[in-house]
């Protein structure tokens, strides 16, 4: 499977793993999945930290990117046609962060979430 985390999964898988369902936790280690980090995820740590929504201990371009490629993530690039996707979807969720992790999912990814509303996309999703 190709799974796509969420924001606050990621900082869970990185830094709290016990918030993850067993299930969930398994599914991130399987060598039968791989597990991609969206750059907008980068970006919305790094906007978060910076108006103080998010309490980390270091500046996360210090350690999100060896943190990421220590866990064996792959890192998702933000396509034209993903940003362009985001136009098409509807207003379940206005978080503009949240929608463009909605319209790459479309491409083929497994959201995974705590995140109920974006399951209403009709893109598949896994409960963290």
């Amino acid at each position: 499977m190709k799974l796509l985390l969420d924001t606050h999964v990621l900082l869970w898988a990185l830094a709290i793993p016990d918030r993850l369902s067993a299930e969930t936790a398994g599914e991130l280690v399987s060598p039968a999945n791989d597990v991609f980090i969206s750059a907008v995820t980068a970006w919305e740590i790094a906007i978060k930290q910076s108006l103080g929504k998010l309490d980390l201990p270091a500046p996360a371009e210090t350690w999100l990117p060896d943190a990421v490629e220590q866990s064996g993530f792959c890192w998702l690039a933000i396509q034209p046609e993903d940003a362009l996707r985001v136009g098409g979807l509807s207003w379940h969720h206005r978080d503009p962060f949240d929608r463009l992790l909605v319209a790459q999912a479309l491409a083929g990814y497994i959201l995974v979430t705590r995140d109920d509303t974006l399951a209403e996309y009709g893109v598949e999703t896994m409960k963290a």
